[in-house]
């Protein structure tokens, strides 16, 4: 019999290729990190690792497929199992970008903490891909995503279409003789690959790109009048006291935010009465 502690083992240590780093990622010592190695090399009677330099085995890499699907599999039936007995004790994870969460999630959040004292909620900070992969493994029980990409193994509820708008200077009015400055979160982002494929519809021939690495920091250069930054018009808070021109972007395309599950996942009362919150706490994005 494979124990579970000893695949868990098996696969950080696939992952990070280190025993010292796969005891700090599962809080072990590194001695016992060898232990479970052993015992599984000693039940599976394989050589499942070479150590100088590290590497997986043939009999290694196999195993690895079938650890990982059933550490999966008994994430997800785990949670599935807290949602069928209702605890009203324990977690409720969401995995969403910091965009998103403090610009919707947290009065929900707020209602949820008074109405269910006795559950965690834990968020992990996330891109939209990232979400995806929470979810997937019930390393997350909600995931909350910006331009949903289909997978088999996900079902997507939209929750509204996000509309964009300029920060700075007007881009239609095009004052500058050198040409417009867009700042713009940096290429290795979903937003940055949807302004790229939205650019065009503005019409600009002459323009250069300032990146920078969050929208608060698009919103604080275009305010010191650096630019002009493209932004969903969500991330503009009522509260926060603006100086530059706002200029919608309507011929921009829309781009669908909503949450995701897995499919045929069973939600907890709570879960459920978090995302019915969630629904009706937004008008208009």
């Amino acid at each position: 019999m494979l124990d579970s502690n000893w695949l868990k083992t098996f696969v950080t240590l696939a992952e990070v290729r280190h025993f010292g780093k796969t005891a700090d990622a599962l809080h072990m010592t590194q001695p016992n990190v060898s232990l479970h190695i052993k015992q599984l090399e000693t039940a599976t009677r394989s050589r499942l690792i070479e150590r100088n330099p590290f590497q997986l085995t043939q009999a290694g890499l196999r195993l690895l497929q079938t650890a990982t699907s059933i550490l999966n599999e008994l994430q997800v039936c785990q949670s599935d199992l807290n949602a069928i007995n209702d605890l009203e004790l324990g977690t409720v994870s969401i995995a969403a970008s910091d965009i998103v969460s403090r610009a919707f999630l947290i009065t929900p959040c707020q209602r949820f903490k008074d109405r269910f004292p006795g559950i965690d909620l834990f968020l992990y900070n996330t891109t939209s891909d990232q979400a995806a992969e929470r979810v997937k493994s019930a390393q997350a029980d909600i995931g909350f995503v910006i331009d949903h990409k289909p997978l088999p193994s996900l079902h997507y509820s939209q929750l509204a279409d996000i509309k964009w708008c300029a920060l700075g200077e007007n881009p239609f009015e095009k004052k500058t003789e050198k040409g417009l400055t867009l700042i713009l979160l940096g290429d290795d982002t979903r937003t940055r690959r949807l302004m790229d494929q939205a650019l065009p519809k503005l019409g600009l021939k002459d323009y250069r790109v300032m990146e920078v690495g969050s929208v608060d920091a698009q919103i604080d250069w275009a305010e010191a009048g650096f630019g002009t930054a493209i932004l969903p018009t969500f991330t503009l808070r009522p509260n926060r006291m603006l100086q530059q021109t706002v200029t919608p972007l309507p011929d921009f395309p829309s781009t669908e935010f909503g949450y995701i599950l897995r499919q045929n996942q069973v939600l907890s009362k709570a879960a459920k009465q978090l995302l019915s919150w969630i629904e009706g706490s937004h008008d208009d994005f």
